[in-house]
């Protein structure tokens, strides 16, 4: 399986090494959690024709909870949006323990590992978009691809082996598929109004007019 590929990996030495030492250190806030602390898989419904891409498991979100967009601020905006369309059973998501169904929507990561700063160097980058490919690749049904970022945008790009340039908000062709490019939801981006609530749920909404979903 995919997710087993994932989670056993050590293709990156200096991400496997950071995720463990933070899921062992911890921080005072989550003291008492059982941090993950391994390769992420994404998560969500198979037949999702809306995949969601975002960088990295935040250090102490997805490495600590052990699930995408789950734990972090980025994850309030990704699952709230969701549950606005109607694509998500839940409005928050704090813990892979919950019951969390997403419908028509897989999310996933371009690299798997939470890196130091937030910030994976090329060769890891590269390194991830293997599993990126294989992904996307399984989503026989996918439509739309949302990038949250400019990795991410570049990463899915890497995998139809084509050059465009980052827009927030464009739309683009790719053979079958359309990206959707977005600024990513961290909290740099929120706080700043760079990304306002406003924007970010018109992402979604071109999502669901170009897969024509009805909920």
């Amino acid at each position: 399986m995919l997710d087993e590929e994932i989670i056993s990996c050590y293709r990156c030495p200096r991400l496997r090494e950071y995720s463990e030492n933070v899921a062992k250190i911890k921080t005072k806030r989550f003291k008492d959690w059982n941090y993950w602390g391994k390769p992420l898989p994404g998560y969500g419904d198979e037949n999702a024709e809306i995949l969601i891409v975002g960088l990295a498991p935040a250090a102490h979100g997805g490495n600590r909870t052990g699930r995408v967009f789950t734990g972090d601020e980025s994850g309030k905006w990704v699952i709230k949006a969701l549950y606005e369309f109607k694509l998500s059973n839940l409005e928050y998501s704090t813990s892979r323990d919950e019951n969390l169904i997403l419908k028509n929507v897989y999310l996933t990561n371009a690299v798997k590992c939470a890196p130091p700063k937030n910030k994976p160097t090329r060769q890891e980058i590269i390194n991830c978009n293997y599993f990126l490919e294989k992904e996307i690749n399984l989503l026989r049904n996918l439509k739309v691809i949302i990038a949250l970022g400019k990795i991410a945008f570049d990463s899915v790009c890497m995998v139809y082996n084509i050059k465009l340039k980052f827009k927030h908000g464009e739309i683009y062709d790719l053979q079958k598929v359309k990206l959707i490019a977005s600024y990513h939801p961290s909290a740099q981006n929120t706080k700043t109004k760079r990304l306002t609530w406003e924007s970010w749920i018109e992402i979604f909404r071109k999502a669901i007019i170009l897969t024509n979903i009805k909920n």
